[in-house]
């Protein structure tokens, strides 16, 4: 009986241990699986879609590719196919970290290029992206209206003697002769076009019968016959100039001064130019805030 009144004594306290051990490690449990639920998600923002490594792999990134993939399939793409892209921008960071592990960025020409120019980018597209304001714009377009003026056009024709033979030889003589007496029957009146047609050989290179800018007549007639023709006042005709194949005479039929367009013309052009001369000046502040920070030393003298 004592025996076991003992056991009916102690079996209500041994079971409210028993209980109190099981509710702790239930508890122990619970508190560990939820720390473990909630891992991926203070591991992982709202802005990432993955983590390599401590590098975040950004939504807006992930949801750009998918969207260009969409683009080019010109159908939904299926989760295969996100988990596919999503794939590759992991294998990509994995590759550019082992990249920066090997010391690439510092030893690689073609990655050290493209690393400044992707800071180059950086600074130069945040700076374009800004608009300047109405009275800004005018004010860049009257300072700068020499950069903005168009240059003058010419119309301009010719006259060809072709040289045959050697250079120095009796057909370049034969040609230069034949050029300065036509240039001489202009000078005393003639016809300009008769004379043209009358003595003048196939032009190697016609030239168009319309108002052209400089750099186009370049092509036509190279740089010095292009200094010759500018140098002309209209109706006026040059001397005689040894070019390819033979000599030609120039005539200047007509001019047109240089002009500044009004400024809502050409407003798009006025706003590239400000945007683009705008990431110029953001590149140079960027790179004298760099150099200011940086410990930079230069050899005296260079060998």
């Amino acid at each position: 009986m004592g025996e076991a009144g003992e056991t009916g004594e102690t079996a209500a306290p041994r079971r409210a241990l028993i209980w109190l051990a099981l509710g702790c490690a239930a508890g122990v449990a619970l508190s560990a699986w939820g720390l473990l639920a909630d891992a991926p998600s203070q591991a992982l923002p709202q802005s990432a879609v993955a983590r390599v490594n401590g590098a975040l792999i950004r939504a807006d990134a992930y949801h750009r590719l998918v969207a260009a993939l969409a683009a080019d399939l010109r159908g939904p793409v299926t989760p295969e196919l996100r988990r596919r892209v999503l794939d590759r921008m992991i294998e990509e960071e994995l590759l550019v970290q082992r990249g920066l592990e090997l010391g690439l960025a510092a030893s690689d020409r073609r990655v050290r290029a493209d690393l400044s120019s992707a800071v180059i980018r950086s600074v130069v597209v945040e700076a374009e992206d800004e608009s300047p304001s109405p009275g800004a714009l005018r004010r860049f377009y009257r300072e700068q209206a020499a950069f903005f003026t168009r240059p003058g056009r010419f119309r301009a024709a010719q006259i060809y003697f072709r040289a045959p033979g050697a250079p120095g030889g009796a057909g370049e003589d034969a040609a230069r002769r034949r050029a300065e007496r036509v240039r001489a029957r202009i000078a005393a009146g003639e016809d300009f076009e008769a004379l043209r047609a009358a003595s003048g050989d196939a032009e190697v290179s016609p030239l168009p019968n319309a108002l052209l800018p400089p750099a186009k007549l370049r092509d036509y007639l190279g740089p010095t016959a292009l200094q010759a023709v500018m140098a002309l006042a209209p109706g006026e005709t040059s001397a005689p100039l040894r070019g390819a194949g033979g000599f030609r005479i120039f005539r200047l039929l007509q001019r047109e001064p240089p002009r500044l367009p009004p400024f809502e013309e050409i407003r798009e052009q006025v706003q590239a130019e400000w945007r683009r001369r705008a990431g110029d000046e953001a590149l140079r502040r960027y790179l004298a805030e760099l150099r200011g920070r940086a410990d930079v030393a230069v050899r005296p003298q260079l060998p």
